[in-house]
């Protein structure tokens, strides 16, 4: 999955300075592994995000995938 989502995500150039210094919410439908909040993570920090906290609405079940 990490393979996946690596350089999937970019922020419009404009989007930076409203990223910068802000504590952030991800919203995800489904945690399955966690590669696609981690690599959208990466690219908000890179951006100057100052925090981060994610939310979920279900957790795919061990041995599975989504």
């Amino acid at each position: 999955r990490s393979a996946n989502v690596k350089d999937a995500f970019a922020l419009q150039p404009d989007a930076h300075r409203k990223v910068r210094g802000q504590h952030l919410v991800l919203v995800d439908d489904v945690l399955t592994t966690g590669a696609t909040l981690n690599e959208c993570a990466s690219v908000l920090f890179e951006a100057g995000a100052r925090t981060m906290s994610y939310l979920t609405f279900g957790r795919a079940r061990s041995g599975t995938s989504a």
